[in-house]
């Protein structure tokens, strides 16, 4: 399966506490939010904000990731960490 976007977020949506908690969590009716994370659904589009805020709810940076190394960038920390890589580097160090 090719990678996309999407597809990535579509993912971290799925293995969240509960696609229809992060609906709720980020203000979007979970029928609008599916169809958005659908590959297959070309007349929905994922918005750049929604992606944002699926992305803080999830604590899942991996379409962001995604994208960055598609363009050739590496993501790394800021000076400051924000408590968003904190619980990133707490996961990491659980699995």
């Amino acid at each position: 399966m090719n990678d996309s976007v999407t597809r990535i977020t579509q993912a971290m949506v799925l293995n969240a506490k509960q696609s229809k908690w992060v609906a709720e969590r980020i203000g979007k009716p979970y029928p609008t939010m599916m169809r958005e994370l659908n590959p297959y659904d070309q007349s929905a589009k994922l918005g750049a904000d929604t992606l944002l805020e699926i992305m803080r709810v999830t604590k899942n940076i991996s379409a962001l990731e995604y994208m960055a190394e598609e363009l050739g960038y590496k993501l790394s920390p800021g000076a400051e960490q924000h408590p968003m890589q904190e619980e990133q580097e707490h996961i990491a160090d659980s699995a």
